[in-house]
């Protein structure tokens, strides 16, 4: 109980400390990343893998185009994480995380499904790798198809029921107040599965680089 305590009030001291940056970044718009570029970075990754099943030789062929374009602003050591979140599950890996801006690969090999999350100060980019996305939003009666290349964009305060049908990976990039978007990533964990070493890998990861990229003077 000590470990769940210390960890819970290491979770609420990280989000303290930087929620006070929030409020900077409602019109912020200084971004490192680009929608477009994450994009043609990942066609590239696709084409130039030969197998389309060869998702680690996909997703190392991806990681090596963004650190070629990014720098240091992309983790030189990546971990791979479970993440649970809008009742869907799948595996995580971070490749960035600041106040502003976070990319991830996400994905499962099995399948899931959710809530994409409401999210009215950020925007997200899911750009397909392997697989396909199925979403739709209240009213439409036909689902919308996202295949390998696609790039799906979440407008701020949009929501929608998607699908990661049968095994599918990509690239998703968020831009905007990403503290505000930390409830929603960790709701399912405390009050569902419970995962305390998903939870403390996502919230050191997330520190670590929100610190990092504040160190080099980046919001």
């Amino acid at each position: 109980m000590a470990k769940v305590s210390c960890l819970l009030v290491l979770l609420v001291a990280v989000v303290a400390a930087i929620s006070g940056i929030c409020v900077f970044l409602v019109e912020f718009d200084d971004y490192v990343f680009d929608p477009a570029v994450l994009q043609k970075l990942s066609k590239e990754a696709i084409a130039e893998t030969r197998d389309s099943d060869d998702i680690d030789g996909l997703v190392d062929t991806l990681l090596a185009k963004l650190h070629s374009e990014y720098g240091e602003h992309i983790l030189a050591k990546p971990e791979w994480m479970f993440n649970n979140a809008g009742g869907a599950m799948g595996s995580m890996l971070v490749l960035h995380c600041s106040v502003s801006e976070y990319i991830i690969i996400f994905g499962t090999p099995l399948g899931t499904e959710g809530h994409t999350g409401r999210f009215p100060l950020t925007d997200d980019y899911f750009t397909i790798l392997h697989g396909e996305q199925w979403a739709f939003s209240p009213g439409e009666l036909t689902k919308s198809v996202y295949k390998p290349g696609d790039q799906h964009h979440l407008r701020a305060g949009e929501a929608k029921q998607y699908k990661m049908h049968t095994g599918c990976w990509a690239l998703e990039y968020a831009r905007g107040n990403i503290p505000s978007m930390l409830p929603f990533g960790f709701t399912d964990t405390l009050f569902s599965t419970l995962d305390l070493v998903s939870l403390w890998q996502t919230v050191r990861i997330s520190a670590i680089g929100m610190f990092t990229e504040l160190a080099k003077g980046k919001i």
